[in-house]
């Protein structure tokens, strides 16, 4: 298996693409339930299809360019769950297929072919996680295409445009998840091994990192929506406030590394034990280093459970692979390796259909499903609030204020003995008033009492905390 993908031949890329089609699409088939991230973003994308203006009168800490391709996938259909697979998987055959290119154009090991692409695939394929459409995974696909740009492309050093353009798409992929922005410490130590001159080689990429964000802190200051801009994307993504609080379990996600941690570490192994002929191979391999450490402190920042953290270690692992791949004296044991690595990813994957969950001991993905929640089920196809952290009573209604998020929203509902934040609710409120309030946070009376001519018009209806509009 591995000789014939060791070969850059077409056809080699046709039936990687069948192989990765054949382990995923049955499971998408079958029906892959809704995630909390895939709820947000369509909460979030039906909000700015209806005319909502991202962090003006919706109040959630989605980066701007993910929200706009929320938006724009709503208009093409409501709430399109099948959309979001597909383009999840485009998104990462599209991370492979580059990454393969890149490693190969730029000579980083003798061997060419799509064995890097292999392994990208199959080991993104041991997971739910990156079946789900996030802003990690398509940020992270502007980090892969600048990777291609950070390197020289001759070994004398870079040019001035080729380092704009790795800043800019690191903004850009910044713009979609801002943590992301941390991969400038990679290109910060890719101008420092290749340029000459550093200091003025990382102020160009800075440069191109800084046009993205310029671009649309112009645009929101038209809008009005400047002080929301940095509020509500700016301040709680770098304070760690949101990051990772819809994704899987920490205790899932460390079992489902512990198959990519062992390859990683026998790849990491087999190349500090192989001797690189050229000096760009090395330095490479000391960038593909500060790769791997930038991933494990992105992880970190997203508390190790923010929706696609697992696509952030595939580059490092794809890279080092190579070498733990590549030609031995005993070439069946890698093949051996290899078809038990995809064999392991099949079982984890399909373990719920085989009855295998007591034996990985890895619970399925299906039970972190968002679910409807039983108290509310009479309320369907309604315009919405609800005073609190649950957000399952919008699978079945719509979202009628500004108050996605319930930690974002506590600058109003949690200073409502400030006038401000009254004043902000009463607006809110103003044009289109939900018909119904569920209130999980108790905060009814409260708001009955300083906010009468909004929150006086609702009355408790005969469901516990359910207040409904007369």
């Amino acid at each position: 298996m591995l000789r014939f993908f060791k070969s850059p031949l077409p056809s080699r890329l046709l039936l990687l693409l069948l192989l990765i089609l054949a382990v995923r699409l049955p499971l998408l088939w079958l029906g892959v339930p809704l995630t909390a991230a895939e709820l947000r973003a369509m909460l979030v994308g039906e909000r700015l299809h209806e005319g909502a203006l991202l962090y003006q009168t919706l109040y959630d800490s989605t980066a701007p360019l993910a929200a706009l391709l929320f938006g724009a996938l709503d208009a093409v259909a409501g709430r399109p769950l099948w959309l979001y697979r597909m383009l999840a998987l485009t998104l990462l055959l599209f991370q492979a297929l580059r990454l393969n290119l890149v490693l190969n154009r730029a000579d980083v090991h003798p061997e060419r072919g799509f064995v890097a692409a292999l392994t990208y695939l199959v080991v993104g394929s041991l997971t739910a996680d990156l079946d789900t459409l996030s802003p990690l995974l398509l940020g992270h696909t502007f980090i892969i295409a600048a990777l291609s740009v950070l390197l020289p492309t001759s070994r004398e050093g870079y040019d001035n445009r080729r380092l704009f353009r790795a800043g800019f798409l690191v903004g850009v992929a910044a713009l979609c998840y801002l943590p992301l922005a941390l991969f400038l410490l990679v290109g910060l130590f890719a101008v420092i091994i290749f340029a000459a001159n550093s200091f003025r080689s990382f102020l160009l990429l800075v440069c191109g990192f800084l046009f993205p964000y310029a671009v649309a802190a112009t645009f929101f200051l038209y809008k009005e929506a400047l002080p929301g801009f940095s509020q509500f994307h700016l301040r709680p993504t770098l304070s760690g406030l949101v990051a990772g609080a819809d994704g899987l379990p920490l205790f899932v996600q460390l079992r489902l590394l512990l198959i990519p941690g062992l390859v990683l570490v026998l790849a990491l192994g087999r190349s500090f034990t192989t001797s690189l002929g050229l000096v760009f191979q090395i330095k490479f391999q000391q960038l593909m280093l500060i790769w791997l450490l930038v991933a494990v402190a992105m992880a970190a920042v997203g508390r190790g459970v923010a929706p696609g953290t697992f696509v952030l270690g595939l580059p490092p692992l794809t890279y080092f692979s190579l070498f733990l791949w590549q030609k031995a004296r005993h070439a069946w044991m890698m093949e051996v390796l290899l078809l038990l690595l995809l064999g392991l990813v099949v079982v984890v994957r399909y373990r719920t259909l085989l009855h295998l969950e007591k034996v990985v001991h890895i619970p399925a993905e299906q039970s972190y499903a968002v679910q409807p929640n039983p108290a509310y089920a009479a309320i369907r196809q309604q315009r919405l609030l609800v005073l609190g952290p649950d957000r399952r009573p919008y699978l079945q209604n719509r979202l009628a204020t500004p108050y996605l998020d319930w930690r974002l929203s506590q600058g109003d509902f949690g200073h409502l003995d400030e006038y401000a934040a009254v004043f902000r609710l009463s607006q809110s409120f103003a044009q289109l008033p939900p018909d119904y309030i569920i209130d999980e946070a108790r905060l009814m009376p409260e708001l009955q009492y300083k906010v009468p001519a909004v929150f006086g018009r609702y009355q408790l209806t005969g469901t516990p905390h359910v207040y409904r509009r007369r």
